[in-house]
């Protein structure tokens, strides 16, 4: 965080390795590393539009809610 409390650097990952072995087991992620916005899904990284922080764990809990209750396929 920045000295107002702005979040400015972030790196959201569920990581399992029996679920996913590439990537260092990153199965989801979102993260601004580089000076890009982008989201992991098991290897496949896509830019993504920036809103909020709040916005981008927002977007992981679904992510993560999604792949939950899809058995982990």
């Amino acid at each position: 965080m920045d000295g107002k409390g702005k979040v400015i650097r972030y790196n959201l990952a569920y990581i399992n390795h029996d679920v996913f072995q590439g990537d260092n087991g990153r199965v989801i992620g979102y993260d601004n590393a580089h000076g890009v916005h982008h989201r992991h899904y098991k290897g496949k990284a896509e830019t993504v539009e920036f809103l909020s922080f709040e916005d981008i764990e927002e977007r992981f809990e679904a992510d993560w809610t999604v792949f939950r209750r899809k058995g982990k396929k």
